[in-house]
């Protein structure tokens, strides 16, 4: 009886969240699934009409842009942010001053108002007289560019925005994952006449391989869900996307088509179509870190 009316009590004390967490978090997910089937403007009642947006996806050429965009820049961000962050996770994991003061200073992009962060991006790249930039560039003779006007800058603008907003929280990440390893190991290593570089390739990384995985996931999922950069340092009057397209991410495109054009059912078959890419490659990259580990 005891066992039974604490069982009571727990599920009672869960049921506020339960309530909260179907109604906020399931329903909306099943209602997005519903709509993704659907043809609704948000005014008409939805018209089922069955794969028909995702089957439109694979004939729009937006959309593929947009995925094909999506692609590079999540490529190189994830790549440039985690190489960067075990870099400086190396240079700073010490316990000293002057390691928790820079491990600090990388940090705060991270826990800064991403639309702050943005807006200095944009003055930076601005074209005009006052963008830093073009001031610098000027200093040495350069003539001023168009930074966010030039269609084959668009990408690369936004991977060194991405890895210098990201690269601190991933640095915190690796430098607990390091300071797990037990110095005993580096010591055995230099007693046996290992390099530094043979330490770093042969100990810390095999060692790091799950925070790896997990920093490598992260960015990769934030990557993907990229939208305040490209829709407040490129977007124009009439693009959300930039000149050309150029920096037409999917989330941006979910989004003019979803509250620009009003067309939520084909906007909910993206975010799906979104939701499945991130899930499958989340799920091989876990199945290949767990293989690799498995054959280390």
């Amino acid at each position: 009886m005891a066992t039974k009316r604490g069982t009571l009590t727990s599920v009672v004390m869960l049921l506020p969240f339960l309530a909260l967490f179907a109604g906020f978090l399931i329903w909306p997910l099943i209602n997005s699934l519903y709509l993704s089937l659907t043809k609704f403007n948000g005014v008409k009642p939805p018209e089922f009409v069955g794969l028909a947006n995702f089957a439109r996806l694979l004939e729009d050429e937006r959309f593929l842009r947009a995925l094909s965009n999506t692609l590079v820049y999540v490529l190189a961000a994830v790549a440039l942010t985690t190489v960067f962050a075990l870099l400086l996770a190396l240079a700073f994991r010490g316990q000293g001053w002057g390691d928790r003061i820079m491990r600090t200073v990388f940090f705060l992009p991270s826990v800064t108002s991403t639309i702050a962060l943005f807006l200095m991006w944009r003055w930076i790249f601005a074209a005009e007289d006052y963008g830093l930039a073009n001031t610098v560039s000027g200093w040495f003779g350069g003539e001023p560019v168009a930074w966010l006007a030039t269609p084959s800058l668009t990408i690369p603008i936004m991977v060194l925005m991405a890895a210098w907003s990201g690269m601190g929280y991933a640095m915190v990440i690796f430098v607990a994952g390091i300071n797990t390893i037990p110095e005993e190991y580096y010591e055995a290593a230099r007693i046996d006449g290992a390099t530094t570089w043979q330490q770093f390739t042969r100990i810390t990384l095999p060692l790091l391989r799950p925070v790896t995985t997990y920093v490598v996931i992260t960015t990769m999922i934030a990557a993907f869900q990229v939208f305040e950069a490209v829709y407040i340092v490129f977007r124009s009057v009439s693009n959300v996307g930039g000149v050309m397209d150029s920096g037409l991410m999917i989330v941006p495109y979910l989004y003019d088509m979803g509250f620009t054009k009003f067309q939520l059912g084909y906007a909910s078959a993206i975010a799906w179509t979104l939701f499945l890419i991130i899930f499958t490659i989340s799920l091989v990259q876990l199945r290949l870190g767990r293989t690799t580990k498995e054959l280390g």
